[in-house]
């Protein structure tokens, strides 16, 4: 008997495929980030990608799967930047290096940012099991990391949960918030990025800065 198990033998995609599904992805995340999952269509993301409906449905066999395969590669990336964090690094640059990263990614991927937003807002019912998984275990992880600097005195002692929190919402804002953003800064800000980081390094660096030592210690 052949316990050899059976390799996959789908072929591999050709370059015609593996372009026709980049260009439905690309156009998926225009449509998804714009109108979220439930006011988006098949056919807006077929008329965005420059593709027949029929054609698209080759491809992925529902809306449900393009959205999910966004969703899967769009959830190791907003793991990489807290992954990044160091346990052996200075702990204050470490936490203000995580907030920098995260808001690059709100700079460079808005769209992905809001797609992301859009799914929590309705429940996270495609990628709670990532969220409850994968995410838990790498947020309770580095949280661990930070109440430890904490009691060591590196850092002012502080809910390390809600100071990660605290950098999504203050980062993310810009992403998933753009218009708002931009229509408010008008005449002042062409681009709030490089203001915002000095704003968020300002905030987090007094919020982390540990207490003087008393008079005389």
């Amino acid at each position: 008997m052949n316990d050899t198990p059976p390799k996959d033998t789908a072929p591999p995609r050709t370059r015609i495929q593996q372009k026709n599904r980049k260009a439905i992805l690309e156009a998926a995340l225009e449509v998804f980030s714009q109108y979220g999952f439930r006011g988006s269509r098949l056919d807006q993301i077929a008329q965005a990608s420059g593709l027949s409906k029929p054609n698209l449905l080759y491809y992925f066999p529902s809306k449900e799967a393009i959205h999910s395969e966004l969703l899967t590669c769009l959830m190791d990336t907003w793991l990489d930047p807290l992954r990044a964090l160091d346990p052996g690094g200075d702990p204050r640059e470490e936490i203000l290096a995580y907030m920098r990263r995260k808001l690059e990614m709100s700079r460079d991927y808005p769209r992905e940012s809001r797609l992301f937003a859009n799914e929590i807002l309705q429940g996270a019912p495609r990628i709670r099991e990532a969220i409850t998984g994968e995410l838990k275990a790498l947020v309770d992880e580095k949280a661990e990391v930070i109440r430890r600097w904490g009691e060591e005195g590196a850092i002012a002692p502080v809910n390390p949960h809600h100071l990660i929190f605290s950098i999504w919402a203050l980062t993310q804002h810009y992403a998933d918030f753009e218009v708002q953003v931009r229509l408010i800064l008008e005449g002042h800000e062409e681009d709030p990025y490089p203001e915002a980081e000095r704003y968020l390094e300002a905030l987090f660096s007094r919020l982390l800065a540990p207490e003087s030592a008393p008079a005389g210690a």
